[in-house]
């Protein structure tokens, strides 16, 4: 008898972009259509960390009431801090206070979530399956989410960790090569984007010697990407993957300080995540 097919929810970053992500898994909540494991990168890491938690709407909160405050995402905090977004604030006062992250319940849903981080000194992706939500966990996803040029590289396990997004933006191939055959990869930019070299090239060459391994990866990432999603063409077309993206660019900044444009792409990810459900739950109920 063969083996039961599995499905995996691979979930891109693009920071605010995100909250098209956050759309799309409280459809999934809402439905409750459940996954046999999940990998988030960057924004995707800590966005998607909530669908294990069962938190329905808690980034789109949190990031329409915070998005303006200078302890969360400001110059203020590049300069004071090293992090344009605030680690402190980010990682501690808001999941334990503020908003607090249900760490019990991410802990007790059986459902493998993995971070995907990049590391420093060979420029190659790290993956972390995290387990309990607890402090480990959370530096795990801070790291996913550290951009370069603007965030401190994270300390863990004897290496400093920078964005997911940098080695790995889409890591499907990492949950093929963990078992899981037939995935739904959430997407947040169009079908016809095609990501060009990056103009902070100069910067990162000037400002991040001490990691020319960052360097080098940044500099190839755009071609790494092209051929990440032209992969994903292939398999989409071949029934080995669902990949649910916007239809259009979405309206929204990097780092958005509108909170009604933050509520326009989590409501554009809602719209997609029904148009797309019957399709969804069709291919999920395939079992070959």
């Amino acid at each position: 008898m063969s083996e039961p097919v599995r499905h995996a929810l691979i979930l891109e970053g693009g920071a605010m972009r995100g909250l098209f992500t956050c759309g799309v898994i409280d459809v999934f909540m809402e439905e409750g259509i459940v996954f046999d494991a999940a990998i988030g990168v960057s924004a995707g890491a800590v966005f998607g960390s909530n669908l294990k938690s069962h938190q329905h709407g808690r980034p789109l909160r949190y990031n329409t009431v915070y998005c303006r405050d200078r302890r969360y995402c400001s110059l203020w905090s590049l300069i004071t801090t090293g992090d344009l977004y605030g680690a402190d604030f980010c990682y501690r006062i808001l999941p334990d206070e503020l908003d607090v992250f249900d760490r019990q319940t991410f802990a007790e849903d059986p459902m493998p979530f993995w971070v995907t981080a990049t590391d420093t000194q060979t420029g190659r992706p790290v993956y972390h399956l995290c387990t309990d939500g607890g402090a480990e966990d959370i530096t795990w996803m801070q790291a996913s989410a550290s951009m370069p040029l603007v965030s401190r590289p994270v300390h863990i396990d004897g290496r400093r960790l920078l964005d997911g997004g940098i080695s790995d933006s889409i890591p499907f191939r990492f949950m093929e090569e963990q078992g899981y055959r037939r995935n739904v990869i959430v997407l947040t930019q169009p079908e016809d984007y095609r990501k060009k070299k990056s103009a902070a090239l100069p910067l990162m060459r000037m400002f991040m010697k001490k990691y020319p391994a960052i360097v080098q990866t940044m500099a190839e990432r755009h071609i790494l990407y092209n051929m990440e999603t032209e992969a994903i063409r292939s398999r989409e077309a071949e029934g080995a993957a669902f990949v649910i993206r916007p239809q259009e660019a979405l309206n929204v900044g990097r780092v958005e300080k509108n909170p009604e444009k933050l509520k326009e792409a989590y409501a554009a990810g809602r719209k997609e995540a029904l148009r797309r459900l019957p399709e969804l739950k069709e291919y999920l109920s395939h079992e070959a």
